[in-house]
C-alpha cells in the first residue's frame, strides 16, 4: 500500500512535466531544451543529496562494472523517454500529450513477458517467465476508460489535423514504453546494490551525452534559452527530475520482486493527468473539467482506488526471487 502512494505522490510531481512544457512552449522555448535542461539542472542537486549521504564513490564503481548497459538503459529511462514528451508537447496540446501518457498504465503491465523471475526450491533454481498480471491489467483498464472519457469532449470539440496528432501521439507512446523499461532494465541491473538516491543519479549522468546533444540543436535552432526559460527549467528540473523521479524509482524499489504490485505503482502515473487538470484551472486559469471530463475524472480516482486495495496488500517475498534479463 506505501508504495502505491508514493507512486500517486510522484505523479503529483510529474504533472509538472505538463503544466510547465506548455508554458514554456507558449515561450516560444525549443522542445529540446526543455528536454535537456530538465536533466542538466537536475544533475547538481542529485550529485548533492548523493555526496552527502557519501554513496557518490560507490555509485561510480557501479556504474563503470557496466558503463554500457548504464548508457543505454539510463538514457532510454531519462533523457530518452522525456526528450519524446517535450517534441510531443509542441505538436500537440497539453490534454493530448498528458492523456495519451496514459498509456504507460498498460505498457508497465504488458512489458512483464520480458523478464523472468528466478525461483529458489529444494531442487535448487529455476527461471520462470514472468506473465502479463490480468488482475492489475483490468484495473487499468477502468483507469485508461477514464482517460478516454476526459479526453472524449476534448477531441470532439478541438480541431485536430492529422500530422500533428501523428507527432503528438505516436512519440508519446513511445515514451509510455521507454519510462517502464529502462526502470525495469536499471533494477535488474543494479540488483538491490545501490539505493532510489544513487540510481536516479546514475540514470542522470547516463543521459547527460544526449542532454549535451540536445543542448546544441537547441542552440543552434532558436539560440539560447531566456532568464525566465531558464527558470521554468529550473522549476520543471527541481519537481520532475528530481522530486518526482526520487519518488517514482522508491516506489518501483519497494514493489520490485512483485509484478502485481509493481504494475501497480506504475499506473499510480495515471494521477498525473487529475494533477495536470487541475494545475491549469489553478495556475493557468484553465476550465475545469465538466460533463463527460469530470466523469472520467473521477473513474479514474476509483480505478486508482481499487488498484491500491487488489494490489497493494500484496507482500514483496525477500529473498524468494530475482529478476533475469530475457536474453
Amino acid at each position: 500500500m506505501r508504495a502505491v502512494l508514493v507512486g500517486i505522490l510522484s505523479s503529483l510531481f510529474f504533472s509538472a512535466t505538463f503544466i510547465i512544457n506548455r508554458a514554456m512552449n507558449l515561450g516560444g522555448t525549443s522542445w529540446a531544451w526543455t528536454a535537456s535542461l530538465r536533466f542538466i539542472l537536475a544533475l547538481p542537486f542529485l550529485l548533492l543529496i548523493v555526496a552527502y549521504r557519501k554513496n557518490l564513490s560507490q555509485l561510480l564503481k557501479e556504474m563503470a562494472k557496466h558503463p554500457f548497459q548504464w548508457l543505454l538503459w539510463g538514457t532510454l529511462g531519462g533523457v530518452g523517454f522525456y526528450s519524446l514528451l517535450s517534441f510531443a508537447a509542441a505538436y500537440a496540446p497539453s490534454w493530448l500529450t498528458s492523456g495519451t501518457w496514459q498509456v504507460t498504465i498498460l505498457a508497465g503491465a504488458l512489458l512483464s513477458p520480458l523478464f523472468y523471475v528466478t525461483e529458489q526450491s529444494s531442487t535448487g533454481s529455476r527461471k520462470v517467465r514472468q506473465s502479463i498480471p490480468y488482475k492489475s491489467l483490468r484495473i487499468s483498464l477502468i483507469i485508461l476508460a477514464g482517460v478516454i472519457l476526459m479526453q472524449v469532449k476534448e477531441a470532439m470539440t478541438g480541431q485536430v489535423e492529422l500530422r500533428p496528432f501523428l507527432l503528438g501521439f505516436v512519440p508519446v507512446v513511445l515514451a509510455a514504453f521507454f519510462y517502464p523499461l529502462g526502470n525495469r532494465k536499471m533494477m535488474e541491473l543494479c540488483e538491490g546494490r545501490i539505493d532510489t538516491f544513487q540510481r536516479t543519479l546514475g540514470m542522470a549522468i547516463s543521459s547527460m551525452p544526449i542532454a549535451i546533444c540536445l543542448g546544441i540543436f537547441g542552440t543552434a535552432t532558436v539560440g539560447l534559452p531566456s532568464s525566465g526559460q531558464l527558470l521554468q527549467a529550473l522549476l520543471l528540473a527541481l519537481c520532475s527530475g528530481v522530486i518526482a523521479s526520487l519518488l517514482f524509482f522508491l516506489a518501483t524499489d519497494m514493489a520490485k520482486d512483485n509484478m502485481g504490485l509493481l504494475a501497480a505503482v506504475e499506473s499510480t502515473q495515471s494521477g498525473s493527468m487529475i494533477f495536470t487538470v487541475l494545475g491549469e484551472v489553478l495556475l493557468l486559469n484553465g476550465a475545469f473539467p465538466r460533463g463527460l471530463s469530470l466523469i472520467g475524472m473521477i473513474v479514474v480516482i476509483i480505478g486508482m482506488v481499487a488498484t491500491s486495495l487488489i494490489n497493494g496488500k500484496q507482500r514483496v517475498r525477500p529473498n524468494k526471487a530475482s529478476v533475469q534479463v530475457n536474453r
